[in-house]
């Protein structure tokens, strides 16, 4: 607590949490590492007892202690685990940015809701991200694996569908086949696909309950489908996102574009080091910086190594694969700033 008055103590009270024991050790961490990180953030003093997280407190400093637990009970509910960087996130999102070592984002981080999650960007990039797609009509992310391209725009799809500003979902991604027809795989379309749009279902399924999603699946508000699918269609109250964008060629990123209709918003996502055609240049997320470049109503968003929010090692071997790029003569396409 800060400041040299003296706090009165009757000013002072204790809140108990009940925490059960197989939440309890993952949230405190080994050797109560969890729990002595979030001290530095919070003017209550915790103590960890039995099934129980004691505060104490004035009733303020109370009430953002139990609105960062309760998240962080939340977390490690779902997940099993607890990191410091999730600890980062939390409290960023409480509004309490104090702690000097915490990434730095811009004021006001934005904290966004999707189904019973409370989501925020985690670095500068993201968060520039993040308004680029509430501002306008048509946003494109670039960067490399692991900065959360993908996972935002589904949770700002997700968190804007069921706040009634679309009435549907559709996720879609170029099918490029590796070697091998999907007419020769066993199973109807939906099964032949259905590898190829795993990490659009694993970013859903952290949004919504699997039953409800189901249900949205099953009624086609949420859909799931290959590019080729678009064509022809005009999308009007819906939020598109396209991923995976690096792999269509310029005629398909032309047809896609077209599809928006009234009162929707597209996303486009993609990663310009991992194009998957026989030729790069035919990318159309290539092509399409120079065509687009400044037509109001469309943003691009450039996202680095130092958005990467997955394991650390994660932005070292981005990073690795760069140099080595390098050294081969074989630069890849560097990434713009997007300020």
């Amino acid at each position: 607590m800060s400041g040299s008055a003296k706090i009165p103590e009757d000013a002072i009270e204790t809140v108990e949490i009940a925490v059960e024991e197989g939440v309890l050790r993952p949230l405190l961490g080994p050797g109560d590492t969890n729990l002595h990180y979030l001290q530095r953030f919070l003017g209550s003093k915790i103590t960890a007892r039995r099934e129980k997280v004691l505060l104490r407190g004035t009733q303020p400093e109370n009430n953002l202690a139990v609105e960062v637990l309760t998240e962080m009970i939340g977390v490690t509910r779902r997940r099993g685990v607890l990191t410091t960087d999730d600890i980062d996130t939390i409290v960023r999102l409480s509004g309490n940015n104090s702690h000097d070592t915490a990434e730095e984002v811009p004021p006001k981080t934005s904290i966004l809701r999707a189904g019973d999650r409370i989501i925020g960007p985690r670095t500068h990039g993201q968060e520039m991200y993040y308004r680029a797609i509430l501002k306008h009509d048509i946003t494109f992310g670039i960067g490399p694996a692991g900065t959360g391209k993908t996972f935002i725009a589904v949770a700002v799809a997700v968190s804007q569908f069921l706040a009634g500003k679309y009435d549907r979902i559709t996720l879609v991604r170029p099918v490029v086949e590796a070697g091998e027809s999907l007419g020769f795989l066993p199973g109807d379309i939906r099964e032949k696909v259905d590898p190829y749009f795993r990490p659009l279902y694993d970013a859903l399924m952290v949004m919504l309950p699997v039953d409800r999603l189901r249900k949205f699946l099953d009624r086609s508000i949420i859909e799931i489908a290959p590019l080729a699918y678009m064509r022809g269609r005009t999308l009007d109250n819906c939020f598109v996102i396209l991923d995976e964008a690096q792999n269509t060629t310029f005629p398909q990123m032309k047809m896609f574009l077209t599809r928006l209709g009234e009162n929707s918003r597209s996303v486009i996502t993609g990663d310009l080091t991992q194009v998957d055609l026989q030729h790069r240049r035919d990318s159309g997320l290539i092509s399409i910086q120079h065509i687009l470049t400044g037509i109001e109503g469309v943003k691009f968003v450039y996202l680095n190594e130092s958005d990467v929010v997955r394991h650390p090692l994660v932005a070292r071997i981005i990073t690795a694969y760069e140099e080595y790029h390098s050294r081969q003569g074989a630069d890849p396409p560097p990434l713009e700033n997007s300020q």
